[in-house]
């Protein structure tokens, strides 16, 4: 005699009755054109604030170059002291849709890498103006 309330093992690849988790989508590839429709943009950070409502954020006042000052959120306040960032050139991608974070808004994004416990933001070496366009 069957028992039909028990479902039958799963033999799918990496299923649960492997105990582990079903493996993670595949990242969905950008074509060109929509790559290219991204502008990037070196910046140097001339102010940098603990946000006042998130331990994890920071509060940018970031030099653009033509005289254009943007604000930018960035969740880098667990790497970075407010002294390391102010004056540091870094990367910013310049035409996302300003985004409210804890309150605030940001008017862009800096680009960081994270490895090894760390996140690094993305600096030009040698460094150049601000408003210089990276492609």
């Amino acid at each position: 005699m069957s028992d039909a309330s028990v479902p039958a093992p799963s033999s799918a690849p990496g299923g649960a009755s492997e105990g582990k988790p079903a493996p993670a989508p595949a990242p969905v590839k950008a074509t060109i054109d929509e790559f290219r429709k991204l502008e990037f943009k070196v910046g140097k950070v001339m102010e940098c604030l603990p946000h006042s409502n998130a331990d994890r954020l920071y509060v940018l006042k970031v030099d653009v170059g033509n005289g254009e000052v943007r604000q930018v959120v960035a969740g880098i306040r667990a790497s970075y002291t407010p002294e390391e960032l102010t004056g540091k050139s870094v990367v910013v991608v310049m035409n996302l849709a300003p985004a409210m974070l804890r309150g605030v808004e940001s008017q862009g994004m800096v680009l960081a890498a994270s490895g090894g416990g760390r996140v690094s933001v993305v600096s030009p070496t040698p460094e150049v103006p601000p408003g210089s366009k990276v492609s």
